[in-house]
């Protein structure tokens, strides 16, 4: 692993093997940090605000374990950093066995401080994610003080260790999406991560003493003054700070973009974030062999992260500017209605979206990055004895800028600016650690032209950014003027002419419904609506294009009609696209009274709400859609069941065979209609054709849903059959909070009953 080792060849074995055990760490923190997310997330929902607070609890913990690890690593020696090491390897391993169901049910805890407002949910995901993240914070510190001998070396095998565990990190973020929680579930795949873990802590100890056993040489190195002083170590923690908010802020803008142009799946977030962390991975690497040549670390640092701002304004302009035949398949791909979800039969345009896209989006930055990485510890590594310290510091410092980054951004920019002009922002921010160079330069008495040239190509990227919309226009495959966006802080609305008197509503690209009002979302609205006999109260989860809540709202009877919607965007454009076209059942419904669009997430309103509903309707959804799961899950069915009024209904669209199983497990008395929709209660359901086909032909129901919704009803009324209530409750192949199978993809279990209903 490392010459300073070679008068000890079993010394040196010992430490490449724990550097590779560290390493294999890295895959169990993102299997821990995707699901711990995701299960949050049922507490508090999948609006922005939310998802925002725990990432930034999460990155919270880790740099405290940082400050903590490295002060630690100061009072101990190699081998007692080892055995931390190993120690909170083995603890966060038990907590990881256990961690799924206990994050699930959070005994004992106010599930009211996950819901409300911001500091209030910030406060409870810090309370319950602090343990953990704080031990994770604290293994690179420890390890670094273990394994780091001698100064010289300091800043390859820092980079060298830091680069293995990403690696590790990558394939962790790759693997959870495709095989992990597909065939594990939530709770397999923490416990297979918990599992590495305590094994990897075994190995450490196991293997690790011989390395231990080396002379330590605390003495200085012969750095250039300027990076090896004390006094230059805070400009380095200010600088550890800029570089962690430009990542995570850039990251958050990266993310938002790839799911939009690629029309995320529930594959989407790990193959992406497992695409940005090998390249961070590949440049600590390919940093840790040039690290010794480096002579002005400073001056390699802020280059690179004026590289990482450049780049990442340079593609978004060009990607903009780009002609639609160059583009080709691309463009033709943002334009369309389905997302591809990503499969062996369609291999080369899997590859196209999930891999050539984010690496010509973000692959040379997060390359640079990992170059600063090592850049930094060649500057501020100047003894042996220190070096864990100071790596704590910094990580503290780097993660304090990611926690700013991503507030900054999630919760204020987008809604201020938009993606672009955040963008525009951060690449003209960039002037700062150019005019940092340009300083440096001169008063170190070096050439200042390369400082000069990035400052002057930084403020040009900037003013050439595109206007806002244009991007999102461009990754949805406009070349309509007509075509509307809204951007809001949990994702970008479009409304596009689908034809002449046709409009399609689409989020994060994937499209979503129609207008004119019609199809199968009307007949999810009008159908539970019209059987039930006075829907007084109805609850809607999803807003779209307004269809289904319109279509519930048929009844003189229904007195509330509440909209639940976590994309504001969707009814910004729907009152903009009121206000030029003559769509008068679209305005009807944008000006009933009876109608309350909440921008909230559905299901943790229902939860923590207090309101019986007559009839509760989820808006049709893809399966495969990230965060689908939490729609077609048993527990989620349980809370609206617990939420009806005495005969309720509530009414369900059914993609797959699994999710009809997990309805029906919920339910003891169900109605299939049409094959794809579902109306359940805990009541027997009254089927009489002649009574609810008379309620939809009354006067004031026909008029209000038209001749064509009408129609389609009233041909679907003969599919209309009560399913066989008798169920198979011991079988286990059905959607849970913890093993979202129809959202992965999960094989079909081999049937163990004969066919229901």
């Amino acid at each position: 692993m490392d010459e300073t080792l070679s008068r000890r060849p079993r010394g040196r074995r010992s430490a490449a093997a724990v550097g590779l055990l560290f390493g294999l760490s890295g895959a169990p923190a993102l299997i821990e940090q995707v699901a711990w997310e995701r299960i949050l997330a049922l507490h508090s929902g999948v609006g922005a605000v939310s998802v925002t607070l725990i990432v930034c609890a999460f990155m919270a913990g880790l740099g405290i374990g940082g400050q903590i690890g490295g002060r630690l690593s100061r009072r101990l020696s190699p081998r007692g950093a080892l055995w931390a090491f190993a120690a909170v390897e083995l603890a966060l391993g038990v907590f990881s066995w256990f961690s799924g169901p206990f994050y699930h049910r959070l005994p004992g805890i106010d599930p009211s401080w996950f819901r409300g407002e911001p500091w209030r949910m910030g406060l409870a995901h810090l309370a319950v994610l602090l343990p953990p993240t704080i031990l994770m914070g604290t293994t690179l510190p420890l390890l670094v003080r273990a394994l780091v001998h001698d100064a010289p070396e300091a800043a390859r095998r820092i980079g060298l260790l830091y680069g293995l565990n990403v690696v590790g990190a990558a394939v962790g973020a790759l693997a959870a999406p495709w095989w992990l929680i597909p065939n594990l579930g939530l709770v397999g795949a923490l416990r297979l991560g918990a599992a590495c873990r305590v094994l990897g802590a075994l190995g450490v100890v196991a293997i690790g003493g011989p390395a231990t056993e080396e002379k330590v040489d605390d003495e200085a190195t012969n750095l250039p003054p300027e990076t090896a002083a004390e006094s230059r170590f805070g400009l380095w923690a200010f600088l550890c700070f800029l570089s962690g908010f430009y990542a995570i802020a850039l990251e958050v803008v990266w993310f938002r973009i790839i799911d939009v142009g690629v029309k995320g799946t529930a594959y989407t977030f790990g193959t992406v974030l497992a695409i940005y962390l090998a390249g961070l991975a590949a440049g600590s690497l390919i940093g840790s062999r040039l690290a010794k040549q480096w002579r002005d670390p400073l001056g390699v640092f802020l280059a690179c992260q004026c590289g990482v701002l450049l780049y990442a304004g340079l593609s978004i302009a060009t990607l903009v500017r780009l002609s639609p035949d160059v583009l080709g398949w691309y463009f033709q791909y943002w334009g369309s209605y389905e997302p591809l979800t990503p499969r062996w039969e369609d291999l080369e345009a899997s590859l196209s979206l999930y891999a050539v896209f984010p690496i010509l989006l973000f692959g040379p930055p997060t390359l640079l990055m990992g170059l600063a990485f090592t850049a930094l510890q060649r500057g501020v590594q100047d003894e042996a004895q220190t070096s864990g310290y100071k790596v704590g510091v910094l990580q503290s410092a780097n993660i304090a800028g990611c926690v700013a980054g991503g507030l900054v951004v999630g919760l204020w920019l987008f809604v201020a600016l938009g993606t672009e002009s955040t963008l525009r922002l951060m690449v003209a921010s960039g002037a700062l650690p150019a005019a940092i160079g340009l300083a440096h330069a001169v008063t170190t008495r070096r050439d200042v032209r390369p400082a000069g040239v990035l400052l002057a190509a930084l403020l040009a990227v900037a003013a050439a950014m595109p206007g806002r919309e244009a991007l999102w226009l461009r990754l949805h495959g406009a070349a309509n003027a007509r075509t509307m966006i809204a951007e809001g802080p949990a994702g970008v609305a479009a409304l596009a002419p689908d034809s002449e008197d046709r409009w399609r509503m689409s989020v994060n690209g994937k499209g979503q419904s129609f207008l004119p009002f019609g199809g199968v979302h009307s007949k999810l609205g009008a159908l539970p609506a019209t059987l039930h006999p006075a829907p007084e109260r109805v609850a809607v989860i999803g807003l779209g294009s307004g269809d289904t809540a319109w279509a519930a709202g048929c009844r003189r009877e229904t007195q509330s009609l509440s909209v639940f919607e976590v994309i504001a965007g969707e009814r910004v454009l729907l009152k903009r696209l009121d206000e030029t076209s003559d769509l008068p059942r679209l305005s009807a419904f944008l000006n009933d009274p009876r109608i309350a669009v909440i921008e909230a997430d559905g299901r943790t309103a229902l939860e923590g709400g207090d309101v019986r509903y007559d009839l509760i309707e989820a808006d049709a959804i893809r399966p495969n859609g990230a965060y689908s799961g939490n729609l077609y899950s048993i527990e989620f069915f349980k809370i609206c069941l617990s939420r009806l009024a005495p005969g309720g209904l509530m009414c369900s669209w059914s993609p797959t065979p699994r999710t009809r199983d997990t309805f029906r497990r919920v339910f003891p008395y169900v109605l299939e209609v049409d094959g794809v929709i579902l109306i359940g209660s805990d009541a027997p359901i009254k089927l009489d054709l002649d009574d609810w086909r008379r309620r939809l032909e009354s006067p004031e129901v026909a008029a209000y849903l038209g001749p064509q919704v009408l129609g389609d009803c009233l041909r679907t009324l003969p599919s209309a059959h009560l399913l066989d209530p008798a169920v198979d409750d011991h079988s286990e192949d059905v959607n849970t909070d913890l093993f979202p199978r129809d959202e992965y993809d999960a094989p079909r279990a081999a049937p163990t009953t004969s066919p229901r209903g």
